[in-house]
């Protein structure tokens, strides 16, 4: 009784998180395209390029987005409730701009403030995206997006860009569960970083590493590297306590080095009114078909076909109530699966009686 009151509790108090197909929004294909560097869309490279769609996605303030590669050079973007497809198209499409900066002397403080102030408002959206509440995201969005502009003030343009980048790789460190990402340049590049390095070793202001105008690591040089910079075109950042933080900058570096072009080659509306009548029709399949079973185990089988009634619906109940605490997406053939699934549930305690 306590998990079937706890259940209808979060049935009523909480949303479900329905998919594109039910909640209506926009479906992009995007095409990653090869050129004369690359002549060949490999699985490291798609991977590069999805890390920076995730991002831009993010940056939409979409709830419950979903970002999947397709095939060999394709990436599937589904953004449920967004109506507005020429808007993702524009913030989706086009090649990732990744850059280096030198922060601004005496803005050590204030990074440090703007930086944590960022962090509080991405945490935030992350939980906002759970409950689905689209003003709100919307809201911490700009909010986020005033934070990266302050952010960007402290820094000044270096030069090194994404295109003088050559690769970017997580390794480990000679430390017990140290993990680095080591980073190597083109000579155009190597000659850049040295003359950045010189600048700042020693000063602790920063390095800024922005891709699509969003700092996604400031590591800083040490005093040894005064007289010459880095050189070599070739660096660490240090500080990573897992491979998977490690990775995860490597392969937005990577997406931001990457001279491939993408391409909107689809673009698909789902509308609302579409997805409110597969609800109610699937609804109305549901209780129907239900209602059905229910009569008849109960003519049939009276009193062991009423506690058969009573433990579908009590498992009904504490399966939805499931899928809304963990966050399923609930799409249509979604519904059919479960809707048959019960019917096949009842028929074998059908048979047990």
């Amino acid at each position: 009784m306590v998990l079937l009151i706890a259940a209808v509790v979060v049935i009523v108090k909480l949303p479900p998180q329905l998919g594109l197909d039910l909640q209506g929004g926009s479906q992009l294909t995007i095409q990653v395209k090869p050129t004369k560097d690359i002549p060949e869309i490999t699985s490291r490279e798609l991977e590069a390029v999805q890390k920076v769609v995730e991002g831009r996605v993010n940056g939409l303030g979409v709830s419950e987005p979903i970002v999947q590669t397709a095939g060999n050079d394709q990436i599937l973007v589904q953004l449920p409730g967004v109506n507005d497809p020429q808007q993702a198209e524009r913030i989706l499409g086009g090649t990732a701009q990744l850059d280096f900066r030198q922060q601004k002397p005496g803005t050590e403080g204030n990074l440090q403030v703007e930086y944590q102030i960022r962090r509080e408002y991405l945490t935030k959206q992350d939980e906002l995206r759970k409950g689905g509440d689209e003003k709100a995201i919307t809201e911490n969005q700009a909010a986020i997006q005033r934070s990266n502009e302050a952010i960007g003030k402290l820094f000044e343009p270096s030069g090194l860009t994404g295109k003088n980048l050559k690769d970017a790789f997580p390794q480990p460190t000679n430390s017990q569960n140290s993990w680095e990402v080591g980073i190597r340049f083109d000579p155009q590049g190597a000659d850049l970083f040295a003359k950045l390095t010189k600048g700042l070793a020693g000063t602790g202001r920063s390095i800024g590493i922005f891709l699509d105008n969003g700092l996604i690591s400031a590591p800083t040089v040490g005093p040894e590297f005064a007289q010459t910079g880095i050189t070599g075109g070739s660096a660490v950042i240090t500080g990573f306590s897992t491979a998977e933080k490690a990775n995860e900058l490597a392969i937005q570096l990577r997406g931001g080095a990457l001279p491939v072009p993408v391409e909107v080659v689809e673009n698909r509306t789902v509308g609302a009114t579409l997805g409110q009548d597969s609800i109610q029709r699937s609804i109305y399949a549901a209780i129907g078909g239900l209602i059905l079973v229910l009569i008849f185990m109960l003519i049939y089988y009276r009193l062991p076909g009423l506690i058969a009634d009573l433990a579908l619906l009590i498992y009904a109940a504490l399966t939805y109530a499931a899928f809304i605490l963990l966050g399923v997406t609930l799409t249509l053939p979604g519904i059919c699966r479960i809707h048959s699934q019960y019917w096949y549930g009842s028929r074998r305690k059908r048979a047990d009686l």
